[in-house]
């Protein structure tokens, strides 16, 4: 530590001088000088995964409320990527409630589809959901 002298001709006792990072700020410990930031930031946090609970749900009701055309049940669950495509293209050309082509509904049904999924869905199902989009354009006469 440093000490300090003064040298008006008496001696006087030295005083030890705290350096700035290790002196205490306002006489209290950290905890209890920090507590409103710490306080603000639980209540953050707490808002944001009540906001994520309450949204966690959305895509399906996008799925039961929305325009979307109707689709066979569970059929990306289905191993084959070129029933996936068949079950799209019949689903989208007999389907009274879509916007748009046959094809931009079937197309649009399996990216939501893959969205949906995000980051859960296992590298193999990726790969045959893509590949059922391969075989999409090819049952609607499109390039790839």
């Amino acid at each position: 530590m440093a000490t300090t002298t003064k040298h008006s001709g008496t001696s006087r006792s030295k005083k030890p001088v705290a350096h700035a990072s290790t002196r205490k700020k306002g006489g209290r410990p950290a905890r209890q000088r920090h507590s409103q930031a710490q306080a603000a930031h639980r209540e953050r946090s707490a808002a944001s995964s009540r906001s994520k609970r309450n949204s966690k749900y959305w895509s399906h009701h996008v799925m039961e409320t929305s325009d979307a055309m109707d689709i066979e049940k569970d059929i990306f669950k289905t191993g084959s990527a070129d029933e996936i495509a068949q079950s799209l293209k019949r689903s989208s050309t007999h389907s009274k409630r879509r916007k748009g082509t046959p094809f931009q509904s079937a197309m649009s049904m399996l990216n939501f589809y893959i969205n949906r999924a995000g980051r859960n869905l296992p590298k193999t199902r990726k790969n045959t959901l893509q590949q059922a989009k391969r075989k999409l354009r090819e049952a609607f006469g499109r390039a790839p």
